[in-house]
């Protein structure tokens, strides 16, 4: 019998933290160590993620809980959604949706619209 396995989206975020925690210690274990996980909080609770240093430079995972934001880029960033969906509007655009795997840019020094209708798991890269 073939059992699939479900994971709320928390778990999933736990599990893919862990393994990209325990790859970077198990490739690089002085270094990793010795550099901390951050844990960012916005709008009272409902946006969080867990920043961290990774090959690519500096990272965030983290989920959204059904809302709407708004979110200040000082830096360039690309996001890729992991779980679920969003609608976002980037400085001068139209909202566009983003899926599961898809991905987009945020431009240094703008700002972007975000809704989401449901709770998302999202990875970004900074610089």
């Amino acid at each position: 019998m073939k059992r699939s396995l479900k994971l709320s989206l928390f778990q999933y975020i736990c599990y893919s933290t862990f393994t990209i925690t325990n790859q970077k210690t198990m490739s690089n274990p002085t270094n990793s160590l010795n550099v901390p996980v951050s844990h960012n909080v916005y709008f009272e609770g409902r946006v969080q993620s867990l920043g961290l240093e990774t090959e690519k430079g500096k990272a965030t995972l983290g989920v959204m809980k059904k809302g709407i934001y708004t979110f200040s880029a000082s830096t360039p960033e690309k996001m890729i959604i992991i779980s679920g969906s969003m609608e976002v509007k980037l400085a001068g655009g139209e909202f566009n949706k983003y899926n599961e795997k898809d991905e987009f840019d945020v431009e240094a020094g703008t700002s972007f619209d975000v809704v989401c209708n449901a709770d998302v798991a999202y990875l970004c890269y900074y610089g």
